[in-house]
């Protein structure tokens, strides 16, 4: 018998695949798609050194009017979506409070101070060096207040958790991005993230990793698990497949599957949207150098092996409700009088959940209800970046049998629903 049946083959289920492997544990990945095809291919790309901070509620009255009247594109909301996540949003407000933010934040530093560590190591096992740009991240603004702003939250954060930065002024700027339109006073240029020119791909990678080192990946229902006296069980293209443990990696979907087990659903989604451009006739396909942030319109735009990609801020919707692509489509006109762009890749935008928990912490863990289940989502807009980092923590736990993190327990944070 299998020691773990993993449900989820996104960043976050292969890293915890790979991690229980490398501990010498026979592993199943089981997912309905194909490794790196859902929301683990859908982002922008970034392994995000400098995201030591979860992203807060903005607390101003200035900006929580902006984004009540559709005026600020970080943020857009369907009325409908409103009553259903009340109690998570009302959660995530609370604990956006500089007092309690910072208290969440020594936890979730934690997490991306070890990330790129764990991606370099399987960027080289993998051989996926090719995929890897080691050029940072930029936030680019359109005002010299915006900038200063900006700049002095950069130093705080240079100071406190040791993130390599470097202020750049308009000049400066456009020396390192040679493509860019005039329109922007400067940036902050993060030097210590990383980004990927194929999201997807470098999930395909690592995942072909775990199969060169045996393990197996099965097509397969994750709301079929099931759990008999000895061990855990789900349906497959290949028959049943039973497992001692069985992990819950399924991002967004598991919002669909604690129900299914017994407990509430904590999660309330941010969604997201990207399209790809070709480069203009005659210009520069691997522009900008560095994943750039419109921070005026919230959107970014990086150089991907499918495209220049360019991906919207948060959208607050039901999470099946049809695709509502509008904060895509302004920032998209916005880049446009920064960057000239070709003709769009593909017709129809790409769509994905963001799976976020009101306190912005990951859960990962023992599941409070069950023996041999655990548990490793939420991770918000950070699931590609923890990924590997979350799946060797949660590895260590089924192990050892002791939490390395007990922030991220699920216990107090996924309840079983009242019988």
């Amino acid at each position: 018998m299998a020691y773990a049946l993993i449900l989820g083959a996104g960043m976050v289920g292969v890293g915890t695949a790979l991690a229980l492997q490398a501990e010498g544990k026979d592993v199943i990945l089981v997912d309905k798609s194909a490794p790196g095809t859902e929301t683990s291919y859908g982002n922008a790309g970034a392994i995000q050194a400098e995201a030591v901070e979860p992203y807060p509620i903005p607390l101003d009255i200035a900006t929580l009017f902006k984004i009540a009247i559709g005026a600020d594109n970080n943020v857009h909301y369907h009325l409908d979506a409103l009553p259903s996540n009340f109690g998570p949003l009302y959660r995530y407000f609370r604990n956006s409070f500089p007092a309690r933010h910072k208290i969440l934040s020594r936890e979730y530093a934690q997490l991306i101070e070890q990330s790129i560590p764990d991606h370099s190591k399987l960027i080289e096992e993998s051989k996926s060096e090719h995929l890897i740009r080691r050029t940072g991240m930029r936030r680019a603004h359109r005002s010299q207040e915006s900038l200063d702003a900006a700049a002095m939250h950069a130093e705080y954060i240079h100071r406190e958790y040791g993130v390599g930065v470097r202020i750049e002024d308009k000049v400066a700027l456009h020396e390192a991005e040679p493509e860019l339109k005039p329109g922007l006073v400067g940036s902050i240029h993060w030097t210590d993230t990383w980004s990927v020119r194929d999201p997807g791909g470098l999930v395909k990678t690592y995942a072909a990793l775990f199969v060169e080192r045996g393990g197996v990946i099965v097509e397969g229902d994750a709301r079929t698990l099931s759990k008999s006296s000895s061990d855990w069980s789900v349906q497959s293209s290949e028959g049943p497949l039973s497992a001692e443990h069985a992990v819950i990696a399924l991002g967004p979907w598991a919002s669909d599957m604690l129900p299914l087990l017994g407990y509430k659903n904590p999660l309330f989604h941010k969604r997201g949207y990207h399209l790809h451009f070709a480069a203009p006739e005659g210009g520069n396909r691997s522009f900008p150098r560095a994943p750039m942030m419109d921070v005026a319109y919230a959107v970014v735009v990086t150089a991907t092996e499918l495209g220049i990609r360019v991906c919207s801020g948060a959208e607050i919707a039901r999470q099946n409700a049809p695709p509502d692509p509008r904060q895509l489509y302004k920032g998209v006109e916005a880049v446009k009088e920064l960057f000239d762009l070709g003709p769009v890749v593909e017709g129809t935008p790409w769509v994905g959940n963001r799976p976020c928990m009101p306190d912005m912490l990951p859960v990962v863990g023992k599941a409070p209800a069950h023996e041999n289940l655990w548990f490793n989502f939420g991770h918000g807009h950070q699931g590609f970046t923890m990924g590997p980092t979350t799946g060797r923590m949660l590895a260590e736990e089924m192990i050892s049998g002791l939490a390395p993190q007990p922030a991220l327990a699920p216990l107090g944070r996924v309840r079983p629903l009242r019988k």
